[in-house]
Order: C-alpha cells, then structure tokens, then sequence
C-alpha cells in the first residue's frame, strides 16, 4: 500500500535518500526501442542537463545519479540549513528561475510601493516557497514535468509519461549511503550496456571518474564531495571517505556475479572495507541485495530491524 511521503522523508532521521522514477508501459526515457527501431538516447541529456539546473536552484545535493532507458536512479541529500540561510531575495530568485511567479512578487522586485499586508503576504510566499526548495517532492516535480512534457510534444501524444509519483527510500548511515551510491552507479554494467564503469556514459560514477583523471565533464550536474576528513556535524555536506577508495569500491563491487543479472565487470579487496568495518560478504549484501527490500530505508544491517519497529510504532500511535 502507498505510504504518504511525510511518513517517509524525516529530516530528523537522514539527508539522504534514493529515488527512483520508471516510465509508463513501454514508453522510453532513453535508449533504442527493440519493437519500432527508433531511439531514444538523445533525451539522456535533457535529464542530466535539468538535473543540472534544478542541482543549482534547490537546496538539494545530487550524490549519484544514474539514467537508463525506461528509469533513472538519484542519491540526493536535503541540505536544510543552506536553506535558512537564504535571504528573501534570493528565495525568490531561485523561485523565479523554476516558476513565473504571481504580479505581486514582480511588483515586490520592482521596487514598486507596497502596503503592510502586501509585504506580509510577500514573507508568507516566502516561506512556502524556502520550504519547497528543500523538498523532495518539488525536485522530483520539477525534473519528472519538464522530462514527460518534451517526451509528449517529442512523441506527438499526451497522457502520463511516467508510471506514477516516484519512489524514495531513506538512507540512514553512511554504509546504507555508499552501498546505494554503488548500486546506482552499476547499473549500466549489471544491465549490460556497458562493460566497465569509464563507459558507463550518464552516471555519476563516470563523472567522478573523469574527474580523478583530469578530463572535462563540461554539462555535468554538480556532485557532492569527498573529504577525508570525518563529518563533525549536521551542516557539513561532503561525503567522508577518499573519492578514488569509493571508485575502487564500486569495481570491485561490479566484477561480482549477480544470478539475476547479465552484466558484471575480477576482483581486488577495496580498501574501503576496512575504513567501514565491513566484511566482503556484509559490503556484498549491502550493494546487491538490500534493494530488493520492500521497506523505504535502507540502514547498516544491525539497525535496520530496528528502525522499522520504531516506524511500526509511530504509524500506530
């Protein structure tokens, strides 16, 4: 049964969460279409290219990012207190850059003389609009509306573009956060497009790739940081282990064999492991198998149990 999303975005529990949106039937985002021949891959670049911009006016991180040819992967962190920090003008600018806005917000720019109750109205739109731009929700609006409106006029038709609202797991500690950064990241080998992840083209991964060799990535979304440096409270929004450690992990990760998909890339230890106190098997369970729970989270494998009863709990109450 469908969740409402505030039971399943909880900013006190985690940033970060995975989404997912999947086409409807057999109408394609991307790739070529085995039936009519015809393909589709030149639309990989409007969903990177809004991923971009949306990246730029919500306080919204892209982590990773994935796109195939009937669905698309986003690890995304809500950055809430970027958000407080901005001022009435540039809520509005960024507002403005997504939406046309109402006449009393264009007066407000103008300068044009305004009454009490009007200045009051414009602190109310304000704040909703602050409020939306830390939201999942809105993101996912924003890029899923702009993606099925070029597809429709592209196709010639009308009609729902997308299977239905999107779906979104929390992630909850730093293990369940580099585990699904992986899992998004492989899937273009596991699907078998692609044979290692330099050539998986549209993903994340290759981006931080080609930034670890120097080569330009001009048109990318912009992607959270590694640090070394661990995270020393709420605020600090980079991801704390060494970028090339985490790009060893996910080809190390990649040359093992899933039953259930054809693609694969042999093996060496990643020295991540240790760095997560995790076993090969546990990292293995993490990455591969995890995302086949049907539970909207995804935690450390001694929590997990956990936090569902809590959820189990609230839902009750």
């Amino acid at each position: 049964m469908t969740r409402p999303r505030s039971t399943i975005v909880s900013l006190e529990d985690t940033p970060y969460y995975h989404c997912i949106s999947r086409c409807v039937r057999r109408a394609f985002l991307c790739g070529k279409d085995r039936f009519s021949g015809k393909s589709f891959e030149h639309r990989k670049p409007w969903l990177v290219d809004r991923l971009r911009h949306l990246s730029s006016v919500f306080a919204i991180d892209i982590a990773a990012y994935a796109v195939m040819s009937n669905h698309y992967h986003l690890v995304v962190h809500i950055d809430k207190h970027r958000c407080q920090t901005w001022t009435e003008n540039e809520v509005i600018d960024r507002w403005l850059q997504l939406y046309k806005g109402p006449d009393l917000i264009h007066r407000y720019n103008k300068a044009e003389p305004l009454h009490s109750a009007e200045k009051d109205k414009i602190k109310e739109i304000v704040e909703i609009w602050r409020s939306r731009l830390s939201s999942i929700s809105w993101f996912m609006a924003c890029l899923n509306e702009f993606i099925a409106r070029k597809a429709n006029v592209e196709d010639c038709c009308k009609g729902r573009f997308w299977e239905g609202r999107f779906k979104s797991k929390a992630l909850l500690d730093v293990t369940a956060l580099l585990s699904t950064m992986a899992y998004v990241g492989l899937n273009p080998v596991r699907a078998g497009i692609a044979s290692n992840l330099n050539n998986s083209n549209f993903t994340s991964i290759q981006d931080r790739i080609r930034e670890v060799s120097k080569q330009g990535i001009k048109g990318k979304p912009s992607l959270m940081i590694f640090s070394e440096s661990k995270m020393q409270d709420e605020h600090i929004t980079t991801i704390p282990f060494h970028l090339k450690d985490y790009i060893d992990l996910v080809d190390w990760t990649g040359r093992i064999v899933r039953k259930n998909k054809r693609g694969k890339i042999p093996a060496h230890e990643p020295s991540m492991l240790s760095q997560l106190k995790l076993s090969p098997s546990q990292w293995i369970y993490l990455s591969l198998e995890i995302q086949k729970r049907s539970i909207n989270t995804i935690h450390g494998l001694e929590k997990v149990k956990s936090w569902e009863k809590q959820q189990a709990k609230d839902k009750a109450a």
